[in-house]
Formats: C-alpha cells, sequence, structure tokens
C-alpha cells in the first residue's frame, strides 16, 4: 500500500498506506553580545521565550503499544493488454482487454479504539484485501476481519479477536490550533511504531477528488505505510487519522493531511451499528468562485460555492436553491472555496436541516434545506445485483445524473459503482454504464432485479465505455 500521495505537477492523488511522523527538533535562542558602553534600556520589551516542543516521550510510551502494523494481501486486476507482450494491444485494443488477477500485498498503520479489538484505519490500506494481519508492538499477529469501510472519507473498521488491549484517547481535532505541536506514530516502509512530530500547518484542506473532508494539513513527516495510523496533539489525544501526502517524489516533502478524529469516529459508529454508511446529499453541482464571476455577480469577494445545476427533486430543489445562486455560509460557517461546502454536507446526516446563506440577484437571503441521502439507489442496486434464483451479479448500481447525461450524451442507463463476481470476471469495470441487459434498455436498479428474475444462467449487458460500447456475456452461476 502506498500513502496517498498529491502530486504538484499532475495535479494526481495516489493512495498512502503508511507512515512514520518523524523528529522533533529545538528551535535555538541566539545572544547577541552587548555592545560596550551602550547604555542599559530603560525598560525591557517582552521577554523573547525559548520555543521548545513538547516531550512526547510519555505520550510515545503510554499510547504507542495501541497503535498496530496492518499486513495485507489480495488480488487485484490487470488488463492483458497492460503487458510487456508488445503486440498485446494487437489482438486486444485499448479498450476492453480481458483482465486478470494479480497478486497484491501491502502494509499500513491502525490504531486500537476498544480493549475487545476494534481498530481504525484507512479504507484505502485493506482495499481489495484478501487477507488482514495485525501485529501489535508485543509482536503478536492476529487475523483481522474487515467490519466496514467508507470510500468516500478513506475510513475503514476491523476487528481482531482479542481482549484487554490497550486503547488511544480520542479528541477533538476543532479544538486544534494552527502552529500546535502534533505528533504520529506509524509503520513507515514496515517499521513499526515508527514516530514522527511536527506542527498544524493548516485546517479544514479540501483536496481535489477529496471534498468531503477536511483535511488536517501538517508537516508531520509521513511516508508510504505511515496510512491509518493516529495523528495526536500534546495532550496525548487523538485528533485525525495521517491519509494522505503532497509529493512529487512519493517521499515525505513537509506537507501532509489528516483525517479530522471527529469524521473518523462518525463513519466508525455508523459501521459498528450497521454495517454501512450514509452520507447526506444536498443534489446540486457547484463550481468555483474566482474574480471574474465575483465582480459579475456584484460579490465583495472572490468566495463561495457557485450552483451551476440544481438535480430535479432533490433536497436543493425543494428548497429552492437556483442555478446562480453562490453559497456563502453553511450554518454559519464561511464558504470559501467551493470544496467547503460538500465537506460540511457529506458530514452530516439524512434529515438534517442546514441553513444557507445565497447571494442571489444582488442581495443575501437564507434558505433551509432538508438534506438526503447519498447512495440510496446504490444500497437498493446491491440487491439488484442479486437474485436468489439465478445468483449473485455483483453489481452496485445508479441512474445517471442529469449532468452525466448531458455530458455523456447517454440519455438512459445506470452508472456501475462497485463490480465484483460475476460481472467483474466478465470484465465489468466501476464507472462503465449499463445500458441493457439481455436487449432491453435499463433505467432503474428495480428493472435490472426483475430483468435478472426471468433470465437464465447468462445475461448479456450492454456496457458503455467512454466512446465505446460492448456486449459483455455474464454467467450468473
Amino acid at each position: 500500500m502506498n500513502t496517498r500521495t498529491y502530486s504538484a505537477s499532475r495535479l494526481t492523488m495516489a493512495l498512502a498506506a503508511a507512515g512514520l511522523i518523524g523528529a522533533v527538533g529545538a528551535t535555538a535562542l541566539v545572544h547577541a553580545d552587548p555592545v560596550a558602553g551602550a547604555p542599559a534600556p530603560a525598560a525591557a520589551a517582552a521577554p523573547v521565550g525559548v520555543v521548545t516542543p513538547p516531550d512526547f516521550s510519555q505520550i510515545t510510551e503510554r499510547y504507542g503499544p495501541a497503535v498496530v502494523n496492518i499486513s495485507v494481501t489480495g488480488t487485484t486486476k490487470a488488463s492483458l493488454a497492460d503487458s510487456d507482450d508488445p503486440f498485446s494491444q494487437f489482438f486486444f485494443g485499448f479498450q476492453g482487454a480481458p483482465t486478470r488477477e494479480v497478486p497484491m500485498r501491502g502494509e499500513g498503520s491502525g490504531f486500537i479504539v476498544s480493549p475487545d479489538g476494534v481498530i481504525l484505519t484507512n479504507a484505502h490500506v485493506v482495499r481489495g484485501a484478501n487477507d488482514v494481519v495485525v501485529k501489535l508492538t508485543d509482536r503478536r499477529e492476529y487475523r483481522a476481519k474487515v467490519l466496514g469501510s467508507d470510500p468516500q472519507t478513506d475510513i475503514a473498521v476491523i476487528k481482531i479477536d482479542a481482549k484487554n488491549l490497550p486503547v488511544v484517547t480520542l479528541g477533538r481535532s476543532a479544538n486544534l490550533k494552527v502552529g500546535e505541536w502534533v505528533l504520529a506514530i506509524g509503520s513507515p516502509y514496515g517499521l513499526e511504531n515508527t514516530v514522527t512530530a511536527g506542527v498544524v500547518s493548516a485546517k479544514g484542506r479540501s483536496l481535489p477528488n477529496d471534498s468531503s473532508v477536511p483535511f488536517i494539513q501538517t508537516d508531520v513527516a509521513v511516508n508510504p505505510g505511515n496510512s491509518g495510523g493516529p495523528l495526536f496533539n500534546s495532550r496525548g489525544e487523538v485528533v485525525g487519522i495521517n491519509s494522505q501526502i503532497y509529493s512529487q517524489t512519493g517521499g515525505y516533502q513537509g506537507v501532509s493531511f489528516a483525517i479530522p478524529i471527529e469524521v473518523a469516529s462518525r463513519i466508525k459508529d455508523q459501521i459498528v451499528a450497521h454495517g454501512s454508511v450514509q452520507h447526506a446529499r444536498l443534489g446540486v453541482t457547484i463550481q468555483e468562485v474566482n474574480q471574474a464571476l465575483a465582480d459579475s455577480f456584484r460579490l465583495d469577494s472572490p468566495s463561495g460555492a457557485l450552483v451551476s445545476s440544481v438535480e430535479k427533486g432533490s433536497p436543493a430543489a425543494k428548497a429552492g436553491l437556483q442555478p446562480g445562486d453562490v453559497i456563502r455560509k453553511i450554518d454559519g460557517k464561511d464558504v470559501v472555496a467551493s470544496g467547503d461546502l460538500p465537506a460540511v454536507v457529506s458530514l452530516a446526516s439524512p434529515g438534517d436541516k442546514v441553513t444557507l446563506d445565497v447571494w442571489r440577484d444582488g442581495s443575501q437571503r437564507q434558505i433551509v434545506a432538508t438534506l438526503g441521502s447519498v447512495g440510496h439507489e446504490t444500497a437498493q442496486a446491491g440487491d439488484a445485483g442479486q437474485s436468489a434464483q439465478h445468483g449473485k451479479l455483483g453489481l452496485a448500481l445508479r441512474p445517471l445524473a442529469p449532468e452525466e447525461k448531458q455530458e455523456t450524451g447517454i440519455a438512459s442507463g445506470l452508472v456501475i459503482e462497485q463490480a465484483a463476481g460475476p460481472a467483474a470476471q466478465a470484465g465489468v469495470q466501476p464507472g462503465d454504464v449499463l445500458l441493457s441487459l439481455n436487449g432491453t434498455p435499463v433505467r432503474s436498479p428495480e428493472q435490472v432485479r426483475d430483468l435478472l428474475s426471468k433470465s437464465g444462467k447468462t445475461v448479456a449487458l450492454l456496457i458503455q465505455r467512454g466512446d465505446t460500447k460492448i456486449f459483455v456475456p455474464v454467467k450468473l452461476g
């Protein structure tokens, strides 16, 4: 597993799965020699104190045993067209090539949050894992069960069968201050219980492709293998989970990102209680407000989330939001960058009411919206992928959003959000669009379920991938 990496040159995010937090430095105070004969100052200015970092040794001694190394093995799919054989592209082309299973190994970090073996880590650490092994600092090893994971926030919960385990103390990232000392413990490059330290660089960072998490930015040394490890404040409380790094080389470059512990705890509670996670949704497409747009809308600053479209029947539509509205605040919190809005919405619960401060037609107004649920269609699609009589298809589906129809030119179909089982073995991938099943155009997960109940042991799926359409036969077994 690799630490999720944010590259400046390519603006790409790569998953990060390990890391340690590094050495503590001290700031020395240098005194100049007094000038001979110079008069003593009449009144001393405020004394300049020696800046010293906190002593993290007690925190490490007490909570280090609750930080674990996680080793995973599994398989991942590789296209035969990606083979080293130079003639493979002539046989398979660049689209729709057969896939094969290849072994996958990785390492990451995690920390114990209950004495009976519940452990928090990153979702990307255990993604695709068939076997998860947890190693404690006393060298005991346990096979772990993945209770659930949430790719949207990159949080996973695993459990080992053990009792009376050491645990961490959870704090509040909301109380963190920029410039405050923090410490990380993890397994970078497989080096278990490595300790590194630094300061909080910023709070509430919204990153490309990760707008649902208001990250804590630090300068703590986090490297591959640190992912999933805890970020402690100077009081020994866990305030975040180390998840990503900014790097042009794949290694530490002074910018790392942690998921706030409040986010992780909320996801953990849902997984432990229900085995799944629900995220709230507003139902708008938004874009950044630059200076030109701010001038056009007569805004006092280029900030806010500009609503470019409103999904029909969505909570936003019911609340009266319109394209051209600029959302400046949500529940009293400033929306500076457009990513600030989904970061708040996705961490709320379906059914919650939010108050939006909206700029429309040169004046401010307030709109109250009741949030809906993300993944309602997908949850139904999980059932749609199964048939008690005919076996499991293995697809999680949702209808195309209006903006997706406009962008792709596809009038109707179902987006494949997850592919497993027979469908995945046949080469169906997440991101494909299911157009028809056995020649019948599909419009809803319920329709797919009905068609499966009437089908034989093999179904023909018409899939669109990019600009290419292809029929894929799937054996249901």
